[in-house]
């Protein structure tokens, strides 16, 4: 373990993130970060990844769920958002 960095808990329990820490988590506002309890007790920090970075690698790595052409899927999509609600 290089990265060696201290942060100051406020009375209210906030901290601020050290820069060095920030950017080696890849941390951008506005952004998410999870701690872990390991079972000897020690705590790690994770950048948790956005929604569109989920969506991103689902789209990616999702399998196809139909046999169709994508061309008749959409055509389907199409004449289903033109009947508009019922």
């Amino acid at each position: 373990m290089d990265l060696v960095e201290t942060a100051s808990v406020s009375e209210s329990g906030e901290m601020t993130i050290p820069d060095r820490v920030r950017n080696k988590l890849g941390a951008n506002p506005p952004g998410l970060v999870a701690f872990y309890e390991s079972d000897t007790g020690e705590v790690f920090i994770k950048r948790v990844p956005s929604a569109s970075e989920m969506a991103g690698f689902a789209a990616r790595n999702a399998e196809a769920t139909t046999d169709a052409p994508a061309t008749e899927l959409l055509r389907e999509k199409r004449d289903s958002d033109q009947c508009g609600p019922e």
